[in-house]
Parts: C-alpha cells; sequence; structure tokens
C-alpha cells in the first residue's frame, strides 16, 4: 500500500499506475502470480509424493514430470498462436485455471500407495494444460498495448508477478503441508502402537500432500475468479495514442500539399 502511494505521486515512478491500472493487465499480471503460485506448488509438493513415498529417484522424479511439461507447452502455443486472436484473454485464462484447479483437486485423492500411472499422470496433464492456457496469455496481456516508455515497465512486472508466485508458494504452502502433518500425527499417536511409526509417517504424509493440493486446487478456482472479473471480453486490441494520430494526419496533410504544389 505504501509502495503504491509512493509510486502514485512520485515524479517518476519505477512502476507507473498507468500500466497496472488497465484492467486487463491488472488480471493479466494477478493471474500469473496465481497461476505460478499454483504451479509451483505442484512441483513442490510431488516431488516430495514422488521421492519419499515411490521412492523415484530425482532423475525419474524429473523424466515422469515431461508429460506435464509437454501439455504446458503445446497449451501454450495453442492457446497464442490459434485461440487468443479469436476469442482472447479472458476465457482462455479461466478455463485453464479451472483445469489446473480440477488436475489439482485430483491429486489430492494421493494416498501412501497410489502409483504413478493410476495417480498421477493424468491429472499433472490437465494440470499442465491448463497452466500452459495461464501463463502465455497472461505474458502477451500484461505487455499488450503499452506505451513504448513502459515497455520495459511491463515486462518486469509480470516477471515479478511470477516470481511472487514461487515466494508465495514456498512460505504459505509449506507451512500448510507442516500444520497438516503435524496435526495428523498428534490425532493419530496412538494408532503408532499398533501399525507402526513408519506406516503413521506414511499416513501423516499422504494426508499433508492432499490438504495441500486442495489448497493448491483452492488458489486455481480463485484466479478462475480473477480472470473472469478483470479481463475483458474479446481479443486484444490495441488503440492508437491521440499524439500518434496527430502525427498521422500532420503527414497525410503534408503529403497532400506536396502532390498540389507544381
Amino acid at each position: 500500500m505504501a509502495f503504491a502511494l509512493w509510486q502514485g505521486r512520485a515524479a517518476h515512478p519505477l512502476l507507473p499506475p498507468r500500466v497496472v491500472l488497465d484492467r486487463d493487465r491488472g488480471g493479466a499480471y494477478l493471474s500469473m502470480l496465481i497461476g505460478t503460485a499454483g504451479l509451483f506448488g505442484i512441483f513442490l509438493f510431488l516431488t516430495y509424493h514422488l521421492q519419499q513415498t515411490l521412492g523415484y529417484s530425482p532423475l525419474v522424479t524429473g523424466v515422469v514430470f515431461l508429460p506435464m511439461s509437454v501439455g504446458l507447452i503445446v497449451a501454450a502455443n495453442l492457446s497464442t498462436i490459434v485461440l487468443m486472436p479469436r476469442f482472447g484473454s479472458k476465457p482462455l485464462v479461466a478455463s485453464g485455471m479451472l483445469s489446473a484447479s480440477g488436475g489439482t483437486a485430483w491429486l489430492a485423492q494421493l494416498g501412501p500407495h497410489t502409483g504413478y500411472t493410476t495417480g498421477v499422470l493424468g491429472p499433472i496433464i490437465l494440470a499442465g494444460v491448463g497452466v500452459g492456457m495461464v501463463i502465455a496469455p497472461a505474458i502477451n496481456t500484461g505487455t499488450f498495448g503499452v506505451a513504448p516508455q513502459d515497455a520495459g515497465v511491463a515486462s518486469a512486472t509480470v516477471t515479478v508477478g511470477q516470481m511472487l508466485g514461487g515466494s508465495v508458494r514456498t512460505s504459505l504452502l509449506n507451512t500448510i503441508f507442516v500444520g497438516a502433518v503435524a496435526s495428523y500425527i498428534a490425532a493419530h499417536l496412538a494408532a503408532a502402537r499398533l501399525i507402526g511409526r513408519p506406516a503413521l509417517t506414511g499416513l501423516a504424509l499422504a494426508h499433508g500432500y492432499d490438504t495441500a493440493f486442495w489448497w493448491t486446487a483452492g488458489i486455481f478456482a480463485f484466479g478462475a475468479v480473477i480472470a473472469g472479473a478483470l479481463l475483458r471480453r474479446g481479443p486484444l486490441r490495441s488503440v492508437s495514442p491521440p499524439a500518434a494520430a496527430d502525427d498521422r494526419v500532420t503527414t497525410a496533410q503534408a503529403e497532400a500539399s506536396r502532390e498540389r504544389a507544381p
């Protein structure tokens, strides 16, 4: 809040308010923050599950994320090249958030014995496609239509939203995960005598992953609401500034004068 007030009064602000007060750009920056927060949340807790629960090595864990990356790349290119020129960013970002939310809610069904093909492959493809439909349109919308002197600021603001999303993921979701694991162990401590401590730990971790994934699904769903409320309908359209229009008129008049000259 203090930063916003300072930038609003500064003669030469680092972040001119005109850049973020546009509905499309403001919605794109928030969508980038929310989308990357959810994406990194999936990466973090799914890595925990694959390595700690399923016993995958770091190399194998990286390989099994490839279908998610493929889905993200395909969706990003399809949305940028084919869909955005026809429908704009609003339906793409909103539906992408919902798709990612559905994939993450699917991941929230993981148990201590859930395998990769039965419980991980389908959700990460769905989530990857959804995130691809969020990030690429958000980047395009966040840098579209700015004045030449604001191009660097708009691009940097997109990057800041991405970095802030990763920070939110690390601080918020890790705290939720640790709290869920601790509360589960405290509530089922007596069961450790019957099933053993390792089994209880596995159940507690699975509960923590599921809780974190449910929160991540909620973050994506909130992003769908933000995109639907802020982004405008229809394709992006460039509006020429008055100065540019005046320059075109002046140029046309000069050309007409030269044609009339003997």
